[in-house]
């Protein structure tokens, strides 16, 4: 009998240590602000369970949050993603190397805040998925806004990268070799190209003409609204009003907190 226990225990002990680094590669970061009802899914199958303090979260791993209910995530290097009420964000990529850092989610619906800053000498990408809109920075500060019909990109600090959802562009595409209204398509890839840099207008949201094809850059202080048939709208929004919502209030203090 004593023979058959040393003989399992270095295998025991090596399928541990194999599991602990391959959730530890694609670990997103941990529960650090449950507050409220705030459910957690493992995996993207099953029940959803209480989300609890410390808690681990993972790729392919689902956050929700139910009404008056919120949840901060402290990434795994660095940065904060806070979840706003009736919110639901799928976590797609959690890709941490030394210097280089690569976080992806999708918001399938409600408010995302992501507040991460590169330290000097690191690449830092943070990218946020809505049905409409992808929007992608590297150390910075903005909020995001979930709709089927037309998601918003807010931006506090730095610069994003914004564009269209990938199945968007590939229905708008489709639409103008086939004719017809666009249809939704799989969930889009996340790949930057080529940005362009856009100063903030002082104009109020203007009318939405133009599709939205290429990457943009957004400045402090400007916003985009993206609908499902591509065309956006970029203005400067009121910052005055803006402060007054609860979450972008209760974002502030958090992010002062820890020195943002």
């Amino acid at each position: 009998m004593k023979y058959i226990v040393n003989f399992f225990k270095p295998t025991l002990l090596l399928t541990l240590s194999i599991t602990s680094l391959v959730f530890g590669q694609k670990e997103f970061g941990k529960i650090t602000l449950p507050l409220g009802r705030v459910q957690i899914q493992k995996n993207g199958s099953g029940a959803f369970k209480k989300a609890m303090p410390k808690m681990s979260v993972h790729e392919n791993d689902i956050v929700k949050t139910l009404a008056k209910s919120r949840c901060e995530i402290a990434l795994i290097g660095g940065g904060k993603v806070r979840i706003g009420q009736n919110s639901e964000l799928e976590i797609t990529l959690a890709s941490v190397k030394p210097m280089e850092k690569n976080f992806e989610a999708n918001l399938k619906k409600g408010d995302v805040w992501v507040a991460a800053k590169a330290a000097f000498g690191e690449k830092k990408n943070v990218a946020v998925r809505t049905p409409t809109a992808v929007a992608a920075i590297r150390g910075t500060t903005y909020r995001a806004k979930s709709g089927s019909e037309e998601s918003s990109v807010l931006v506090y600090e730095g610069k994003v990268d914004v564009n269209a959802a990938k199945n968007v562009i590939d229905a708008r595409k489709k639409q103008m070799q086939q004719g017809g209204q666009p249809q939704g398509g799989a969930a889009p890839k996340f790949k930057l190209g080529p940005v362009t840099e856009v100063q903030a207008p002082t104009q109020v949201a203007g009318p939405y003409e133009v599709s939205l094809e290429d990457w943009i850059s957004l400045v402090e202080g400007m916003q985009i609204n993206v609908r499902k048939d591509g065309k956006y709208s970029m203005f400067k929004f009121d910052q005055d009003a803006d402060d007054g919502l609860d979450f972008v209030k209760w974002n502030k203090e958090q992010d002062a907190k820890d020195g943002n």
